[in-house]
């Protein structure tokens, strides 16, 4: 049996993550990762893909991984590969809708949009 911890993936903490540091990890991060978001609720999505983008997700949410996310510029270097990966894998269910969903957000919050929250999404 394995001893060590896994990642955890809630949308609760998905959420935090994504408000309190959207603007340090930068625009592409922040969409990757709500494009996999999204496809996660996806009812149309499958289960192993599901699997890699909870993986994915984890490792961003996660607070200690390979490069703190407190470097400057490098900190968010290895949430953003773990992330392009994901979506590499899983390219083929990424669908219009969900990069309108992930558009949207993406505008509401570097575009001056309403207050960033995962509310209502």
């Amino acid at each position: 049996m394995n001893d060590t911890p896994q990642p955890e993936f809630s949308e609760a903490s998905f959420w935090n993550k994504l408000k309190g540091q959207a603007l340090t990890a930068g625009a592409e991060v922040v969409e990757k990762a709500l494009q996999l978001f999204y496809a996660l609720q996806a009812p149309q999505t499958p289960k192993w893909a599901k699997t890699i983008i909870v993986g994915a997700l984890a490792y961003f949410i996660l607070p200690a991984d390979a490069i703190p996310d407190v470097v400057p510029l490098a900190g968010y270097a290895d949430d953003l590969g773990a992330i392009s990966a994901a979506l590499a894998t899983i390219h083929m269910h990424i669908t219009d809708d969900i990069r309108t969903q992930a558009s949207a957000k993406l505008r509401q919050w570097f575009g001056g949009g309403d207050s960033a929250t995962g509310d209502g999404v």
